[in-house]
C-alpha cells in the first residue's frame, strides 16, 4: 500500500457497516469487546437525521474501495468558548496503522473543523494508550488530565 493507494473523503451512507466495523475493531482495541452496542439501524438513523459525520480513509483498487480507517463526529458548543466538533471516534485499521493513514484522516478533520468555523476539537483518549498520546501531542493537541468523565445511562 502506498499514500497513493488511499483516498480520504467524506463517508457516505453506504460506508455505515464499514464504519461500525471499524468502531468494534477499535472497541476490541480498547479491551471492551462487547461494549458496542448501537445497532447498523442506529448509525443509519444518527446519520440520515445528521446528527453524526465522519470522514473516511479508503484504500482504492482496480474496481473497488475499502474503507480503512474513520474519524466519526459532531458538531457541539462550549459555553465557554463557542462552536466546537466532537470527536467521538477515531480509528485506522489495524492491518494499515503505522502507515500515515491517521496523520492524512486527521489533517483532513481539523480542515473540516475549520470549514465549519469550529473554534476547537474535543475528544477522549485511554490514558494507557501510549501511542495515540503520543501522535497527538506530536500533532500539538492538549492532553486535559483534570476532568473526569460522567456518564448516566437511560
Amino acid at each position: 500500500m502506498s499514500q497513493n493507494d488511499i483516498k480520504i473523503r467524506k463517508a457516505r451512507r453506504d460506508d455505515l457497516p464499514s464504519i461500525l466495523a471499524l468502531v468494534v475493531e477499535l472497541a476490541v482495541f480498547e479491551k471492551e469487546p462487547n461494549a458496542v452496542t448501537a445497532s447498523l439501524e442506529d448509525y443509519q438513523e444518527a446519520w440520515d437525521s445528521k446528527l453524526i459525520d465522519c470522514i473516511v480513509a479508503v484504500e482504492k483498487s482496480e474496481d473497488s474501495e475499502q474503507v480503512i480507517g474513520v474519524a466519526l463526529y459532531y458538531d457541539t458548543f462550549s459555553t465557554w468558548k463557542g462552536k466546537m466538533m466532537y470527536l467521538e471516534d477515531f480509528v485506522v485499521s489495524q492491518a494499515h496503522r503505522s502507515k500515515g493513514v491517521g496523520k492524512l484522516i486527521y489533517d483532513e478533520l481539523f480542515r473540516e473543523a475549520e470549514r465549519r468555523k469550529c473554534i476547537l476539537v474535543k475528544w477522549q483518549v485511554l490514558d494507557w494508550n501510549e501511542g495515540a498520546i503520543r501522535f497527538y501531542e506530536r500533532e500539538g493537541a492538549t492532553i486535559e488530565k483534570e476532568w473526569w468523565n460522567v456518564k448516566r445511562y437511560l
